[in-house]
């Protein structure tokens, strides 16, 4: 097998709460004015990305994961599990929830369900999330969503860059404007809308909301994620872990220097958010910079990077 990095092309979504921050942030080539995602590494059948140099230049990577299952260590799931994306929240997303496996699976065709967790690359200065709500049980919550009620139902959370948000499924949530963010999720579109600021699109429709299939999922009352986030110092890097549990981990790594990394899960998920470097598999070097997103696969064990890049690196669930 070949020890190689599968660089891979974004796939840009438009949304009608997007913008141009994917372009004017990351130089990325976008479709229109108003692109929300960029699906950096995804295998999902509604953007898969396909790879843009070596050996499997071409292929997607949903196909890979079928094809050429050696590559992630001969996994048993289904589907690749993860999907890295970034998006630009020009204005408001919905107000939204997802539901977990078990739900999703009888309610969504066998989708996987979405857990995801955000890293704020940059953001305006007063810029806000919608990240859980004040309802004590499932009626008070219905009610307040039935009036209307928003300012009382939602919690704002004041965000800066930087910040690490973990959305568990069954968390009510929203970005709000000028965010731009890099987020790790399972492999899942679906969405639940509870609220949509009444917005119309271009034809003077509403989006459609979910509110059934909402209430169901919502965890009430709202609990905060614990989380317990570490920072290592070794060599000429900084190695922040943010999460690790039976979705995904996630890491920063922010690098100085050359720093070298030994494999701790079957394949590695990179997305270089700042900066360039040298990559360097098996004695061979290339280029990364701001804005690459790549996965090493299975064969790659060890590798060096040497310059001053900031990443987000995400593994699928390191089995302890």
């Amino acid at each position: 097998m070949e020890k190689e990095a599968l660089f891979l092309k974004p796939v840009f979504q438009e949304r009608i709460w997007g913008g141009t921050k994917l372009h004017d942030y990351f130089g990325y080539q976008i479709p229109t004015d108003k692109t929300g995602e960029d699906w950096a590494i995804s295998a999902h059948p509604n953007g898969p990305s396909t790879v843009k140099n070596g050996t499997y230049q071409g292929e997607t990577l949903d196909t890979l994961w079928k094809t050429h299952p050696e590559l992630f260590g001969n996994p048993s799931e289904p589907v690749f599990p993860l999907l890295t994306k970034i998006l630009d929240a020009n204005t408001d997303l919905s107000v939204q929830v997802h539901p977990d496996d078990a739900y999703a699976k009888v309610h969504e065709n066998g989708e996987l369900g979405k857990t995801e967790c955000w890293y704020i690359i940059d953001c305006a200065k007063d810029a806000e999330i919608v990240y859980g709500h004040s309802a004590e049980s499932k009626e008070a919550f219905t009610e307040m969503v039935q009036n209307g009620e928003w300012d009382k139902l939602l919690r704002k959370v004041k965000i800066k860059p930087g910040d690490f948000y973990y959305v568990p499924s069954g968390t009510i949530h929203a970005l709000g404007t000028g965010t731009l963010v890099l987020e790790t999720q399972q492999s899942s579109d679906t969405t639940y809308r509870v609220y949509d600021y009444d917005r119309t699109d271009k034809d003077g429709n509403k989006r459609e909301l979910h509110l059934e299939k909402a209430i169901d999922v919502t965890t009430i009352p709202h609990v905060d994620a614990k989380l317990d986030i570490q920072t290592e110092q070794r060599d000429h890097a900084s190695i922040t872990t943010f999460v690790s549990n039976s979705f995904f981990s996630v890491y920063k790594w922010e690098i100085a220097g050359k720093a070298s990394f030994e494999k701790i899960a079957p394949y590695t998920l990179v997305s270089i958010l700042d900066g360039k470097a040298e990559l360097i598999i098996d004695g061979k070097a290339e280029t990364i910079q701001k804005g690459d997103h790549f996965i090493l696969p299975y064969a790659v064990t060890d590798w060096t990077i040497d310059g001053n890049v900031t990443a987000i690196v995400s593994t699928p669930p390191l089995h302890h």
